[in-house]
C-alpha cells in the first residue's frame, strides 16, 4: 500500500439514524475501490465493518469501525459508526478524529428522530455534514419528500447535487447536477453508462443545477466575481465551491444511492474524493495549553490514540491519528500523558478487522497498532522535545443506570477489572464504586447499551452478573431549629467513658447572620461564638459548626471528637441513612469527667445529641431532580406528556424545531429508572432524551413516609 501525503488524505464518519443503511453502503464502498470482490449483508453477518460477536448476535452496529478506501489517487478513511442513540459515544469520537459526515437518510422515512440527533451532534463539533439519501429502491421511497423534511429542518443550505429519474423498485438513474448528465447502473449497479438528460428532465435539472451554481459562487469571492460575469461556472470551480462551503458548514449537499443495489455508489465516492476537505485544509486543532496544531507533515511527530479494542484473533488494537509529523515505524515515543516511553514497532492502515503494515503516515492518517506496553484510550505520543498534548474528545452524559454484580461473589474482583476494560473501549459506559449506596453502579446511554455491556461479559469473559435497580442518593435536611443534649456514660471497672454534649441545630443557607439567641419553650440560649468550622460536603450542600462552649465546660481538645461525631451522623443520616447536608450547629454546653472522659465518649454523645435534635428539627428528605429535555414526533405528544405526569414530572417548557417536538420537563431521578424502554415503547423507537442534574428537591409526604418505613425495616433486618 502506498504511502498517501497529507494533501490526499480524506477522512469521513458515516452517521445516520438506526436502520438508514449505513453498513451496508460502507460495503457498497468498499466493494467499488476493490477492497473486497464480493459484498456481505448485516443479516449474514459477514459485513468488513460488523465483525465483533456481539454484532452479529444483535444484527446492529455496536462500535465505529474504520476502514479505508483508496480511490482516484486519494485515501478515504471512513468510520462506520452505530445508528443507534444508545452508542453515540463511539459517533462523537469518530467526529472527534475525522473532518465530515456522511449522514445517512432512509429515503422512505425522511428526517426521523436519529437523523436529528446524528445532525445535532455534528453540529455541536462544528463539522461538515453531507446527506446521503439511501434505500431509494424501497418500494415507499420519495426523494421529493425526503429533500422537502431536509429543507424544512435545515434551511436553504441543503442544496442536492443529484436527483432520481424515479424512486422505487425501478430506481437505477439519477441526474447528476454537477456533470449535467444522466447516469443509469445495471443490475448488479458498479460503473455507470453515462448519457443525455431526458427531455422531460431538463428544466428541471437546469433551474437546480443553477441553483447549485449560485451556491457554490457563494463561498468563494473570485468564484462570485466569475459567475456574476459569465452566470456559470465550470466543472472544478463547482467543486472548488462546494468543498469551500462544507468547510464553514454554509452548504449540505445531497447525493442518491441505493447502497444494497450499489446504484449511486461508484458516483459518491467520486463526489466524496472531490468535495469532502482534504486533511491538509481543515482548521489547526488547539492542544490542551490552547496551541494551534496544524497537520504539518514536516513538523515535530505527535500522534492522538482515540480508541481502544479488545479484538478477535488479534487482542488489543490501538488506534491513532497522526496530529502532526510523519509517523514511521520503529519510533520511539514520549508518553506525554503517563510520563513513560513506547516503540510504536508497527503501524497498520485499518479495514475492519483487516490491518495492513505500512512503514509510515503522515499528518492526517488514521492507523493502529498492537502490543503496546503502556498506552490508554486519550494519551498523547509524541517525539523528543514536542510538548503537545490533546484531550478534545467531549462525550454526552449518561443517561440509564443500572446496579451491578457478579453472581459468583468470587469473581466480583474479576468483574471490577473487565468493567474497566470496558469503559476503556466504549467511555460512555461509566463504571462507579459507590460508597455512598454500596453498589457498584454502571451508567450508559440506554438499555441497549447496558444490554449489549451484559452480553459482552457473559459471553466474552464467562462472568454471569445480574442487573439491579440502583439505590437513590437521597438527602436529609432539617427545616427549623431544635436542641438536644446527650451523656455518654459507661463503667465497666478500671476506667470509665463519659462526655455530656448540648446543642443547637437549624437549617443552613448562604449569607444568614451569625446565631445570637434561641428560645425553645420559656428557657433563652443566648451563643457566645469562640470558634467557627465550614465544612463544604463531598456530597454538597454544607455543614458549620459553631463552638459557642463558655467556662470550660468541655475542654478543647474534645471539640475535634465533637465534630467527628456530628460528622458520622451528617455521613449516615437519621432518617434513612443517606448523606445529610446543609445543616448549622451551636455546641454552647456539656459536661466531662476529670478522669472518664475521653475523645470517643465525646464523640458518641455528639453523635446522639445531634441525631435527637436533627429529629427534632422537622427532617425532610431531599431527592435528585433532573432537567430532562425530550425530542420526539408530533404523533406521540399525548401519551409521552401523560406518562410525564405518571412519573411526578414537571412540564417547563414545550416547542417544534427542525419538524420535531421538544418538552422540557423536571422529573425526580427515582422515576427515570425505565425511562428509556418506556420512551421507546410509546414512540415506537422515534424519541430520544437527555438528561442532567438539577438540584434536590424535598420529596413528597408520601414517598417521605415510605422511605422511613423501608429504612426502618432494612435496618430491622440487619439488626
Amino acid at each position: 500500500m502506498k504511502v498517501y501525503k497529507s494533501n490526499e488524505i480524506k477522512n469521513i464518519s458515516l452517521i445516520g439514524g438506526k436502520g438508514s443503511g449505513k453498513t451496508t453502503l460502507a460495503e457498497s464502498m468498499l466493494f467499488e475501490c476493490g477492497v473486497i470482490n464480493r459484498r456481505g449483508s448485516v443479516e449474514a453477518g459477514n459485513t468488513v465493518c460488523d465483525y465483533f460477536p456481539v454484532e452479529k448476535e444483535y444484527g446492529y452496529s455496536v462500535f465505529s469501525t474504520v476502514f479505508y478506501a483508496e480511490y482516484a489517487g486519494k485515501k478515504l478513511n471512513v468510520f462506520d459508526c452505530p445508528g443507534m442513540d444508545d452508542f453515540v459515544g463511539n459517533a462523537v469520537t469518530a467526529l472527534s478524529v475525522t473532518d465530515a459526515g456522511v449522514l445517512t437518510v432512509d429515503g422512505q422515512y425522511g428526517v426521523e428522530v436519529g437523523t436529528q440527533n446524528t445532525f445535532r451532534t455534528a453540529e455541536g463539533m462544528n463539522k461538515p455534514i453531507i446527506f446521503v439519501v439511501n434505500k431509494l429502491e424501497a418500494e415507499k421511497a420519495d426523494f421529493d419528500n425526503v429533500l422537502s423534511q431536509l429543507r424544512e429542518a435545515y434551511g436553504s443550505k441543503v442544496v442536492p447535487l443529484q436527483f432520481p429519474v424515479s424512486c422505487g423498485a425501478g430506481f437505477n438513474s439519477i441526474i447528476d447536477l454537477v456533470l449535467m448528465k444522466q447516469l443509469t447502473w445495471g443490475k448488479d449497479g458498479g460503473k455507470p453508462t453515462v448519457s443525455d438528460i431526458p427531455a422531460e428532465f431538463a428544466d428541471k435539472a437546469e433551474e437546480m443545477h443553477n441553483e447549485l451554481l449560485e451556491m457554490a459562487a457563494e463561498n468563494d469571492e473570485e468564484l462570485m466575481m466569475k459567475f456574476l460575469d459569465e452566470m456559470t461556472l465550470n466543472e472544478d470551480e463547482m467543486r472548488e465551491g462546494i468543498r469551500k462551503g462544507l468547510i464553514d458548514r454554509s452548504i449540505f449537499p445531497v447525493i442518491c444511492v441505493s447502497g444494497i443495489k450499489d446504484i449511486g455508489v461508484s458516483r459518491m465516492m467520486e463526489l466524496l474524493g472531490e468535495i469532502v476537505p482534504l486533511a491538509a485544509e481543515m482548521p489547526a486543532v488547539p492542544d490542551t495549553n490552547g496551541e494551534e496544531v496544524a497537520p504539518d507533515p514536516n513538523g515535530p511527530v505527535s500522534i492522538f490514540f482515540f480508541k481502544t479494542t479488545i479484538e478477535p484473533h488479534i487482542g488489543e488494537v490501538s488506534y491513532f491519528k497522526v496530529m502532526s509529523g510523519t509517523l514511521k515505524a520503529g519510533a520511539d515515543l514520549n508518553n506525554m500523558t503517563r510520563g513513560s516511553k513506547e516503540r510504536i514497532a508497527q503501524i497498520n492502515a485499518v479495514c475492519g478487522q483487516i490491518k495492513t503494515p505500512v512503514e509510515q503516515m503522515e499528518a492526517g492518517d488514521i492507523g493502529a497498532t498492537v502490543k503496546l506496553k503502556d498506552v490508554r484510550r486519550g494519551n498523547t505520543l509524541n517525539d523528543k522535545g514536542c510538548e503537545y498534548v490533546f484531550d478534545f474528545i467531549q462525550y454526552p452524559a449518561p443517561k440509564y443506570q443500572r446496579a451491578i454484580r457478579a453472581i459468583n461473589e468470587s469473581e466480583t474482583e474479576k468483574l471490577s477489572g473487565v468493567l474497566n476494560r470496558m469503559h476503556e473501549e466504549d467511555p460512555t459506559w461509566l463504571i462507579e464504586q459507590s460508597k455512598e449506596l454500596k453498589q457498584t453502579i454502571v451508567s450508559g446511554q440506554g438499555e441497549f447499551h447496558l444490554r449489549t455491556l451484559k452480553w459482552r461479559i457473559e459471553n466474552n469473559d464467562k462472568i454471569q452478573i445480574e442487573y439491579q435497580e440502583p439505590k437513590i442518593p437521597y438527602r436529609e435536611t432539617i427545616t427549623k431549629a431544635a436542641r438536644a443534649d446527650y451523656r455518654h456514660k459507661k463503667q465497666s471497672g478500671g476506667a470509665g467513658q463519659f462526655g455530656e454534649v448540648h446543642l443547637i441545630v437549624e437549617p443552613y443557607r448562604e449569607d444568614m447572620p451569625e446565631p445570637d439567641l434561641y428560645k425553645f419553650g420559656n428557657q433563652e440560649f443566648k451563643m457566645n461564638i469562640k470558634d467557627k468550622q465550614e465544612i463544604p460536603l463531598e456530597w454538597g450542600g454544607k455543614l458549620v459548626i459553631y463552638n459557642c462552649i463558655v467556662g470550660g465546660a468541655i475542654d478543647a481538645r474534645f471539640v475535634p471528637a465533637i465534630v467527628k461525631g456530628i460528622m458520622d451522623r451528617m455521613e449516615q443520616g437519621p432518617l434513612t441513612g443517606s448523606y445529610a447536608r446543609d445543616v448549622r450547629v451551636m455546641i454552647y454546653d456539656g459536661k466531662m469527667h476529670p478522669v472518664d472522659s475521653n475523645e470517643i465518649s465525646f464523640r458518641l454523645a455528639a453523635r446522639n445529641a445531634f441525631s435527637e435534635a436533627f429529629r427534632n428539627a422537622n427532617p425532610k428528605v431531599l431527592e435528585p431532580v433532573y432537567d430532562v429535555e425530550i425530542l420526539l414526533p408530533s404523533d406521540s405528544m399525548g401519551g409521552v406528556q401523560s406518562d410525564l405526569q405518571g412519573r411526578r414530572g414537571i412540564m417547563m417548557d414545550m416547542s417544534s424545531a427542525n419538524g420535531l417536538e421538544r418538552i422540557k420537563a423536571k422529573i425526580p431521578l427515582k422515576e427515570m429508572a425505565s425511562y428509556s424502554t418506556a420512551l421507546s415503547s410509546i414512540t415506537g423507537g422515534r424519541a430520544s432524551f437527555s438528561m442532567k442534574f438539577a438540584s434536590y428537591e424535598l420529596v413528597p409526604a408520601d414517598v417521605q413516609s415510605a422511605l422511613l418505613k423501608a429504612y426502618e425495616e432494612a435496618s430491622k433486618d440487619e439488626d
